[in-house]
């Protein structure tokens, strides 16, 4: 059988030139591809020489050989990085030199106003208990409200069984102040707490315990007021039992209740528009001593 003709010439050639770029290198500063010298593949059922002075190179990888074909290249489908490996976050800045890392409390609420001290004539808002052991009384409640004697509030209080102290411009003081405290209660109605009032005597006792201390007046005399005269009246209400304008140097009391025995007995049958009659019959008194609750002796 007759040998296989050899690989033409020009195919040779053409081998030269594609190598040339894909070594895609010349001498420096050249020109062009430099020649390479290597021994060209056997072609498969037979070696094939290059004819006579032309430089020898690789056959290319034809399709008859599809290992020695490179691999052809594929698309790459990026995916975002997980996020343990996203870059930290900076180191915070070491604090300067002599200060401290841990933060700083938030800085406490500016103070607040400290409460106003409670006015002077504090205790006359104060409610107290009356006790005149000389009269049975024991026990009577006193509760303070602001306006005047024998008024419309002052009379529901007495409604009530209860005694009545007003205080204010037109009203009196507190347990144990100096000026003049003022006490109302009925005599007939409402079970007449102070029923048998008329009867007390210079030097008589009267208690008042209030705020934990417990005052005592002692009677030094007794007036007779009239609500149908102005003057009368400010007699009755003034700091100096009386006196009115004259400035009080001491505690007193006023103690009063109704004259309606002695303004019927007399033909007086006069009454203002709450039922009060025409006269009220009031013992004075003054302060002798105060003590705390807890000392002080028995009102029997």
């Amino acid at each position: 059988m007759p040998s296989r003709p050899a690989v033409p010439a020009v195919l040779a050639a053409a081998a030269v030139a594609l190598t040339g770029c894909v070594a895609g290198a010349g001498p420096p500063g050249g020109d062009g591809p430099a020649a390479v010298a290597v021994t060209p593949a056997a072609p498969a059922g037979g070696a094939a020489t290059a004819p006579e002075g032309t430089p020898a190179v690789p056959f290319p990888p034809t399709a008859a050989d599809p290992a020695a074909l490179p691999a052809p290249a594929t698309a790459r489908t990026l995916t975002p990085p997980p996020a343990w490996a996203a870059p930290a976050a900076p180191p915070a800045p070491a604090p300067a030199e002599g200060t401290s890392s841990t933060p700083k409390p938030p800085a406490p609420p500016p103070d607040r106003p400290s409460e106003p001290s409670p006015p002077p004539g504090d205790a006359r808002t104060r409610p107290a208990r009356l006790a005149i052991p000389e009269i049975g009384v024991e026990d009577l409640r006193v509760v303070p409200y602001e306006g005047t004697t024998d008024d419309r509030p002052g009379t529901r209080i007495q409604d009530k069984g209860l005694a009545a102290s007003p205080y204010g411009e037109r009203g009196g003081v507190g347990p144990g102040e100096v000026g003049n405290y003022l006490v109302t209660a009925h005599r007939l109605s409402a079970g007449g707490p102070l029923r048998d009032l008329p009867s007390l005597e210079a030097g008589d006792r009267v208690l008042v315990t209030a705020g934990g201390t417990v005052y005592e007046y002692r009677i030094t005399g007794t007036r007779t007021t009239s609500f149908r005269s102005e003057r009368s009246l400010a007699e009755q209400r003034a700091a100096v039992p009386g006196r009115p304008g004259q400035e009080p140097t001491q505690p007193m009391i006023t103690l009063s209740t109704c004259a309606t025995p002695e303004d019927d007995a007399a033909g007086n049958h006069w009454r203002d528009g709450l039922g009060n009659p025409e006269h009220r019959i009031d013992k004075i008194g003054v302060l002798v001593s105060s003590k705390p609750a807890s000392a002080a002796p028995s009102t029997s």
